[in-house]
């Protein structure tokens, strides 16, 4: 999915995060560790790691740990995120994660990275080509865009 063929290497700030939030991964039933790592426009690093429930449904995927870190430090778009597992192919982001990092930055640049080092990469509207976001109105009430 990278653009030109040739996959990027991933910014080694965020990797080095990724692979620190994905050893804090709290994984108890599917010992499937991912961490994520992403960067807002003023530089800052936001770490999120997968956390597993008992409740498989309240569980939250380690892009959507970032994206409320980032969310709860008052900010409100990012532009690279490098996403850690072992897997093979790299973990990409799941459907939800696709539309919830949508929703901050369509155009973000993400990474999806293995401990073999191979990568998959694109932009956040690659990985969810007919994502949506609401337009807010001055009443609080949504309209639906694209």
């Amino acid at each position: 999915m990278s653009e030109n063929g040739n996959p990027p290497v991933p910014d080694p700030q965020l990797l080095e995060g990724a692979k620190a939030a994905f050893k804090q991964a709290y994984v108890p039933y599917s010992r499937f560790r991912v961490g994520a790592a992403l960067r807002t426009p003023d530089g800052r690093v936001f770490l999120g790691a997968n956390v597993e429930n008992a409740s498989y449904g309240l569980g939250r995927c380690a892009e959507q740990s970032a994206v409320q870190a980032m969310a709860t430090a008052g900010a409100r778009k990012f532009t690279d995120l490098v996403v850690y597992s072992e897997a093979t192919p790299p973990a990409s982001p799941c459907g939800g994660c696709r539309q919830i990092l949508f929703e901050f930055s369509p155009e973000a640049r993400v990474v999806c990275v293995n401990h073999h080092g191979e990568v998959v990469s694109g932009l956040v509207r690659d990985f969810l080509p007919h994502g949506f976001r609401l337009e807010q109105r001055d009443d609080g009430h949504g309209v639906g865009t694209k």
